[in-house]
């Protein structure tokens, strides 16, 4: 399994703090994308499951490992100098990879966050 390259993973508490507090916010039942500037030369990601998802471990970090699947395999066009953070109801734990992917897209695309040129 390969995985999202370190540099573009937001990592630590305070960059999370940070976007929940400044980060501008677009929302779908299922889940939730808030963002902010970074500067830097390109995004990194961070995906929260609460526990209000699902109490079991298991199945919150098997929508984590979907969600950042996604995420990897579409890097490219989503908008270059962001954190991004990926927040999931509980709505969301029934959906699969393809509904997963396409609720990801359409708040991208709300927030208009998709970079159509490389």
């Amino acid at each position: 399994m390969v995985m999202l390259a370190k540099q573009y993973r937001l990592i630590k508490d305070k960059d999370f703090v940070r976007l929940a507090h400044r980060g501008q916010a677009v929302f779908c039942p299922e889940m939730g994308l808030k963002w902010v500037k970074n500067d830097l030369p390109y995004s990194r990601f961070g995906v929260v499951v609460s526990l209000k998802v699902d109490k079991r471990a298991v199945a919150r970090n098997r929508l984590k490992r979907v969600i950042r699947a996604v995420l990897r395999e579409n890097f490219l066009m989503f908008r270059r100098g962001f954190d991004f953070m990926i927040l999931t109801r509980a709505e969301a734990k029934g959906l699969n990879y393809t509904q997963i992917k396409g609720k990801i897209f359409r708040l991208f695309e709300k927030g208009g966050l998709i970079q159509l040129e490389k």
